[in-house]
């Protein structure tokens, strides 16, 4: 039980910038409509300017506030003093990164907008998150992210993400409840 609430808990920064994203999103596409070479927009109109600094930034708070309430739990923190900012936006970055090369596939595989791409876009965002917190902060990922963290991890994003996006689809911030 105490794996999955840290599992859960390191987790955050990167579970919360699509949902903050698809809430703040909008306006200037990523890819400012341009086709690729196989002529299909790159990204599309989901992937925006606004939600990917919203969603990082959110991200980015959450653990912000997160690294202040650890300790009266016995909870890991993300760093201290200037570290956790880097760390932070690994997560937070990284799980915007992972489902915009998510996006990029998906258009390449001529899937519209709001298409499900199964397993895919359950983790694409963990796996993100997961690489950019790697190459920022080796030593701190290691310690936090074991074996037994990922495999939580793997196994109760998926849950998560169809609740977060049946949630969202209700209060009208995602098209669609997948």
């Amino acid at each position: 039980m105490i794996a999955l609430i840290v599992a859960f808990w390191l987790m955050l920064p990167a579970y919360v910038p699509n949902n903050f994203a698809a809430i703040f999103g909008g306006g200037t596409p990523l890819d400012m409509g341009r086709v690729f070479q196989d002529g299909e927009r790159t990204l599309g109109d989901g992937k925006t300017f606004r939600g990917t600094i919203a969603g990082t930034v959110c991200g980015v708070l959450m653990g912000l506030v997160q690294n202040q309430i650890a300790p009266f739990f016995g909870l890991p923190v993300f760093g201290t003093g200037f570290e956790q900012l880097p760390i932070l936006l690994g997560l937070s970055l990284g799980a915007m990164l992972g489902d915009i090369v998510a996006a990029f596939f998906k258009r390449r595989l001529r899937m519209k907008r709001g298409a499900p791409l199964v397993l895919i876009d359950q983790i694409d965002f963990v796996i993100g998150a997961w690489l950019l917190t790697m190459l920022i902060a080796p030593l701190w990922f290691w310690h936090n992210f074991t074996p037994l963290i990922m495999i939580i991890v793997l196994i109760i994003t998926p849950i998560l993400h169809r609740i977060t996006n049946i949630i969202g689809y209700k209060i009208g911030a995602k098209r669609e409840p997948w």
